[in-house]
């Protein structure tokens, strides 16, 4: 067994490999490294329940602060990792100390992709990714204030209804003709549309941001359109996408493409070194592709992947892929892919809040989309793990009962 690991990062998947390895009986060395000043903790509430003020910093963390040091892990934090040496087996870190490693795990994650515009740096233009981006924001989420979202993804429409729950005017900017465009169905997205909108939540679809504009003392004050739409903004929040972080992989000459490419077992191109969480792309056997996902899901997998590897008890990494999303009083929880389909189902009446959407491929269930809908995302899961099949006319069909149809769709499944 190794006697020191590295891990390169400090969020999901790094504190999960530490505390795996912890758990798998690992009695090396473990040194994680973070460019954040606190341990791992969890981002998905600091677009929620953080920005909101529901929730209080210390219940961030993924594990209490005195777990690593009870533990035994050491961490670096303020510290970035300058360079790779695989040959050596060593790191250099901005603090200018080498370390060596038997096995280095990278969980580097992924940053926020930026919005060069002019105007891009006046005060107000927030994006919104870690604490301390949170903190900044706060101080300008006050009632009546005029906020602007650029990006109707996941991020930009949680932010919105904690906007509105807050009192906030609030406008979101979407380049595309329908928020949520990449991950949901048409009949999804106008449902979150109308969600949006009955909330008090302008949407400006089909607008592309061109310029940032502010006033002689550099603070934001309207946000342009390449069509010559203007919208007055004090503060100005833009998620438009992350980036992976893989340019220690690529300097080190570890094979990527779109993430750090790494094997069933979170196993890099070079033997000793392991990649999970945002930064890595996996083969993944249910969907018979290789995917890179950015989930907390994936991240808390792979990094028990990579830890039970190093600990040389590999279990192959073999998931399907889930997501959830707060807004208002709905809970949006995704489960598998939508990429591929050719049949889509809607159960259930959307007026009411709570109903489901299914993504089939030649009768293949690929993806469920539960709006408090928790029963369908609980089996959904275990449907598409089997590769479970429908008729989209059972689906659609109320009357049927949906715990009596997953269990008949699995055992049928299962007889093939």
């Amino acid at each position: 067994m190794a006697e020191t690991v590295i891990i390169i990062g400090a969020g999901h998947a790094a504190g999960q490999t530490a505390a795996s390895l912890r758990q798998k009986g690992f009695s090396g060395r473990i040194v994680m490294i973070g460019d954040e000043a606190y341990v791992p903790y969890q981002r998905p509430p600091l677009s929620k329940a953080f920005l909101a003020g529901e929730l209080e910093r210390e219940r961030l963390f993924f594990k209490p602060e005195k777990f690593w040091p009870e533990h035994d892990v050491e961490i670096l934090l303020s510290t970035t990792v300058k360079e790779i040496d695989r040959a050596a087996k060593t790191i250099s870190l901005s603090s200018d100390e080498t370390l060596s490693y038997d096995k280095l795990v990278m969980a580097t994650g992924s940053r926020v992709r930026k919005l060069h515009i002019p105007g891009h740096e006046l005060e107000g233009v927030h994006y919104l990714r870690n604490i301390d981006d949170v903190g900044a924001i706060q101080t300008a989420f006050q009632k009546d204030a005029r906020l602007v979202i650029v990006g109707g993804g996941y991020i930009g429409l949680e932010v919105a209804a904690v906007g509105r729950k807050n009192g906030l005017d609030v406008t979101v900017l979407e380049t595309e003709s329908r928020v949520m465009n990449r991950v949901v169905a048409t009949e999804v997205s106008q449902f979150f549309q109308k969600m949006h909108a009955e909330e008090g939540v302008k949407l400006e679809l089909g607008r592309r941001v061109q310029e940032l504009r502010g006033d002689d003392t550099g603070q934001l004050r309207e946000v342009v359109c390449a069509d010559g739409h203007t919208t007055p903004a004090d503060i100005c929040i833009i998620g438009i996408g992350i980036i992976p972080n893989t340019e220690l992989a690529e300097a080190a000459d570890i094979k990527c493409s779109n993430g750090i490419t790494v094997d069933q077992y979170c196993q890099t191109s070079d033997k000793d070194i392991y990649a999970a969480g945002d930064c890595s792309r996996h083969p993944n056997p249910i969907f018979g592709r290789h995917l890179r996902l950015e989930s907390v899901h994936n991240a808390i997998e792979q990094g028990k992947t990579a830890a039970a590897a190093i600990c040389g008890d590999p279990v192959a990494y073999a998931q399907v892929p889930w997501f959830w999303s707060d807004q208002y009083d709905v809970k949006l929880q995704i489960a598998g892919l939508t990429e591929g389909y050719d049949q889509f189902v809607m159960r259930g009446d959307p007026a009411t809040r709570s109903f489901a959407a299914f993504y089939l491929q030649s009768g293949k269930l690929l993806a469920v989309d539960a709006i408090n809908s928790p029963r369908e995302f609980m089996l959904g899961k275990k449907l598409i793990a089997a590769g479970a099949k429908f008729k989209p006319e059972q689906l659609n069909d109320m009357q049927e009962d949906f715990k009596s149809l997953a269990t008949a769709a699995l055992e049928a499944a299962s007889a093939i």
